[in-house]
C-alpha cells in the first residue's frame, strides 16, 4: 500500500492534482507555521547561549576584557531570543482560539478517553515499537499535543525564573514582578540551578521531537516536514483522525 507521500508523487508524475483515493487538506495555517519556526529558532538559540552562560568557554579569555565583548553578545542573544519566544507564545495562545480546528486548544489537553487511548497507542507503536498497527493523524496526535502543553508549562517556569534573574540588572516593572521567586527557590544560586536544569528538558524535547518527525516522514510517509513548510497534507480517504 502506498504512503501519502508516494501517492502525491505518483499524482504529479501522472499529471493529476491528486489520486482519487487521496484528499489534499490545508492543515497548518501560515501563523501556525510561522510560530513553529520562530519557536524552534528561539529555543535552539536559548539552549546554546544558556549553556554558554552556565559554562563559559575559556578560549576567549587570553585578551583583555575591554578588547572583547563575546560574552556580552551571548547574553544579548539569550535575552533577545527569550523575549521573542515570549511574544510568539502569547500569539500562539491567541491562535489556539482563533485558528482552525487543527490549532485549537482542545487538542493540547488530554481530557477525553479517546485521547488517552491514542497516547497509549502511540507509545506502544512509535516509541516502544511493541505494536505495528499505527494510526494516521492529520493534525497533532494526542501524545505530541500533550507534550507541547507540558513544554508550555516548562516555558512558563523558564520565563518566570529568567525574569527573576534579569530583575537584578533591569528597572522594568515586568521583571520585578517575579522577585518573589528568588527567596522561594533559595536565592540566586537556586534560581540559576533550576533555570539551567530545565534547559536540559528542552534539549531532550528537541531530540525526541526531531526523531518522531523523521519517523513519521520516513516510516509512515506522513509528510510532517513538508507540511510545516507548505501547510498542506494528504489524507487517504477514511484514515483521518
Amino acid at each position: 500500500m502506498s504512503t501519502p507521500a508516494i501517492g502525491a508523487a505518483n499524482a504529479r508524475r501522472s499529471g493529476h492534482d491528486q489520486p482519487s483515493d487521496y484528499k489534499r487538506i490545508y492543515v497548518w495555517q501560515f501563523p501556525v507555521r510561522l510560530f513553529h519556526w520562530a519557536t524552534a529558532a528561539s529555543i535552539v538559540l536559548l539552549c546554546i547561549t544558556g549553556f554558554l552562560i552556565g559554562h563559559p568557554l575559556n578560549a576567549f579569555y587570553a585578551a583583555e576584557a575591554y578588547h572583547q565583548y563575546w560574552f556580552g553578545w551571548v547574553r544579548f542573544v539569550h535575552f533577545t531570543a527569550a523575549f521573542v519566544l515570549m511574544a510568539v507564545q502569547i500569539l500562539r495562545l491567541y491562535w489556539a482560539f482563533a485558528g482552525n480546528r487543527y490549532a485549537n486548544w482542545r487538542h493540547f489537553l488530554p481530557l477525553t478517553r479517546a485521547q488517552w487511548e491514542d497516547i497509549e497507542n502511540l507509545i506502544s507503536t512509535e516509541i516502544s515499537q511493541i505494536r505495528k498497527q499505527e494510526r494516521y493523524h492529520m493534525g497533532h496526535n494526542s501524545l505530541a499535543a500533550t507534550t507541547y502543553f507540558v513544554m508550555f508549562l516548562a516555558f512558563l517556569f523558564q520565563t518566570a525564573t529568567g525574569l527573576a534573574l534579569y530583575a537584578h540588572m533591569s528597572d522594568a516593572r515586568l521583571t520585578h514582578i517575579f522577585n518573589w521567586i528568588v527567596p522561594l527557590l533559595g536565592g540566586d544560586a537556586g534560581v540559576r540551578f533550576w533555570h539551567h536544569l530545565f534547559l536540559w528538558a528542552f534539549v531532550l524535547f528537541i531530540i525526541v521531537h526531531v526523531y518522531l518527525v523523521l519517523y513519521d516522514d520516513y516510516v509512515k510517509g506522513g509528510g510532517e516536514i513538508s507540511a510545516m513548510i507548505s501547510g498542506w497534507k494528504f489524507k487517504r480517504n477514511g484514515n483521518e483522525r
